[in-house]
Protein backbone atom coordinates (compact mmCIF):
# COMPACT_ATOMS: atom_id res chain seq x y z
CA UNK A 1 0.00 0.00 0.00
CA UNK A 2 1.29 3.45 -0.91
CA UNK A 3 0.68 6.43 1.32
CA UNK A 4 1.04 10.20 1.30
CA UNK A 5 2.08 12.15 4.38
CA UNK A 6 1.80 15.90 4.80
CA UNK A 7 4.25 17.13 7.47
CA UNK A 8 4.59 20.45 9.24
CA UNK A 9 7.53 20.81 11.62
CA UNK A 10 7.71 23.52 14.27
CA UNK A 11 10.96 23.61 16.28
CA UNK A 12 10.04 25.99 19.10
CA UNK A 13 13.24 28.01 19.24
CA UNK A 14 14.47 31.35 17.91
CA UNK A 15 16.55 29.81 15.13
CA UNK A 16 13.87 27.52 13.70
CA UNK A 17 14.80 27.43 10.00
CA UNK A 18 18.06 25.39 10.24
CA UNK A 19 16.40 22.40 12.00
CA UNK A 20 13.61 22.38 9.39
CA UNK A 21 16.12 22.39 6.53
CA UNK A 22 18.12 19.62 8.20
CA UNK A 23 14.99 17.50 8.60
CA UNK A 24 14.11 17.94 4.93
CA UNK A 25 17.69 17.15 3.86
CA UNK A 26 17.61 13.94 5.89
CA UNK A 27 14.31 12.95 4.27
CA UNK A 28 15.76 13.66 0.82
CA UNK A 29 18.71 11.35 1.54
CA UNK A 30 16.40 8.31 1.41
CA UNK A 31 15.93 6.83 -2.07
CA UNK A 32 12.89 4.74 -1.09
CA UNK A 33 10.57 7.75 -0.75
CA UNK A 34 9.63 10.84 -2.75
CA UNK A 35 9.80 14.19 -0.95
CA UNK A 36 8.08 17.36 -2.17
CA UNK A 37 8.55 20.59 -0.25
CA UNK A 38 6.68 23.87 -0.51
CA UNK A 39 6.36 26.98 1.66
CA UNK A 40 3.71 25.45 3.91
CA UNK A 41 4.71 21.82 4.43
CA UNK A 42 6.59 18.79 3.17
CA UNK A 43 4.88 15.86 1.51
CA UNK A 44 6.33 12.36 1.55
CA UNK A 45 5.18 9.57 -0.76
CA UNK A 46 6.01 5.88 -0.87
CA UNK A 47 5.15 2.48 0.46
CA UNK A 48 3.63 2.46 3.95
CA UNK A 49 6.46 0.67 5.73
CA UNK A 50 9.23 2.59 3.97
CA UNK A 51 7.66 5.96 4.75
CA UNK A 52 6.76 5.15 8.35
CA UNK A 53 10.16 3.63 9.16
CA UNK A 54 11.98 6.63 7.69
CA UNK A 55 9.71 9.12 9.46
CA UNK A 56 10.16 7.31 12.76
CA UNK A 57 13.93 7.57 12.43
CA UNK A 58 14.07 11.18 11.24
CA UNK A 59 11.47 12.56 13.65
CA UNK A 60 13.33 10.86 16.49
CA UNK A 61 16.52 12.62 15.36
CA UNK A 62 14.68 15.96 15.33
CA UNK A 63 13.42 15.42 18.86
CA UNK A 64 16.95 16.11 20.07
CA UNK A 65 15.78 19.73 19.96
CA UNK A 66 13.51 20.31 22.97
CA UNK A 67 9.93 21.26 22.21
CA UNK A 68 9.83 20.11 18.61
CA UNK A 69 6.29 19.86 17.26
CA UNK A 70 5.29 17.75 14.25
CA UNK A 71 1.86 17.77 12.63
CA UNK A 72 1.26 14.87 10.24
CA UNK A 73 -1.62 13.98 7.96
CA UNK A 74 -1.40 10.43 6.65
CA UNK A 75 -3.48 9.34 3.68
CA UNK A 76 -3.70 5.73 2.48
CA UNK A 77 -3.32 6.72 -1.17
CA UNK A 78 -0.56 8.04 -3.40
CA UNK A 79 -1.48 11.69 -4.06
CA UNK A 80 1.70 12.64 -5.96
CA UNK A 81 -0.34 13.36 -9.07
CA UNK A 82 -1.80 16.46 -7.36
CA UNK A 83 1.70 17.97 -7.01
CA UNK A 84 2.38 17.92 -10.76
CA UNK A 85 1.60 20.86 -13.00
Amino acid sequence: MNISVDISYYPLKDEFIPPIKEFIERLNSHNDITVVTNGMSTQVFGSYFDVMNILTKEIHSSFKIPHSVFVLKIINADLQQYNKD
